[in-house]
């Protein structure tokens, strides 16, 4: 039958991997730097991933095999499962450890001399670190938390972060674009196994790639087993 189907143009394709983490059913793979359709049965054809910078990626309409997307999201879990051949190899932290990964509660900035007195803005990180991939499952600082997984963009694009976000919350951060994505679940799958989670929320951008950081949520709360409530706030950029 015909039907839309993504269509690659490896010419304008410069392997960032936008369209990877866009496409929820795993449809798309980058293989030697260029971006892939794994199998036509993969895509469903509503174009999620079309917001490539480069603009390589097209909708087309031809004949193609029927979206199954019971096979799409099989293969995808196949694929995040551990030992997996098709699993992307997982990115190792460098040896020896960094002593500004070690985890902290911190005092408010406030009482920071260092720091010039603006009593017009409130600057009070909680806790240290606040990578998401950095920081230790059994962090002390993590009991009876309530995680906010935030974009790293989300500070820079809310004045009012530590008044309206920190308060009451354990900040992460993340960016799905950027970042290895399997080490990113890995981490929070990590943290929400540990039982010590009371809440978690994602404070992600509008833009189509952090949409990433709500499905990381999804996928770690699902293998993690773990039935708290999922909080999604959207910083909407005009």
């Amino acid at each position: 039958m015909k039907r839309p189907i993504i269509e690659i143009d490896e010419e304008k394709c410069n392997g960032c991997g936008q369209c990877v983490l866009d496409c929820a059913e795993g449809a798309l793979a980058v293989i030697d730097g260029k971006a892939r359709l794994i199998s036509e049965v993969f895509c469903d054809g509503l174009g999620a991933c079309l917001n490539c910078p480069q603009g390589a990626l097209t909708l087309t309409t031809r004949e193609a095999p029927d979206f199954d997307e019971a096979a799409a999201l099989a293969a995808k879990a196949q694929r995040e499962t551990p030992n997996s051949p098709d699993r992307p190899a997982p990115m190792t932290p460098p040896a020896g450890g960094c002593p500004g990964s070690a985890a902290r509660v911190l005092r408010p900035l406030s009482g920071n001399a260092a720091v010039p007195a603006a009593p017009e803005v409130l600057v009070e990180l909680p806790t240290w670190p606040i990578q998401l991939r950095l920081v230790p499952p059994q962090a002390p600082f993590l009991d009876g938390a309530h995680l906010l997984l935030a974009a790293h963009c989300a500070g820079f694009a809310l004045p009012n972060l530590h008044k309206d976000w920190l308060a009451g919350r354990v900040p992460l951060i993340a960016c799905p674009k950027l970042e290895d994505n399997t080490v990113l679940l890995e981490k929070l799958t990590a943290i929400l196994r540990t039982g010590r989670i009371a809440g978690l929320t994602v404070l992600r951008m509008s833009v189509p790639c952090c949409g990433g950081l709500e499905r990381l949520a999804g996928q770690a709360l699902e293998a993690a087993a773990c039935d708290l409530p999922l909080e999604i706030h959207v910083a909407r950029l005009s």
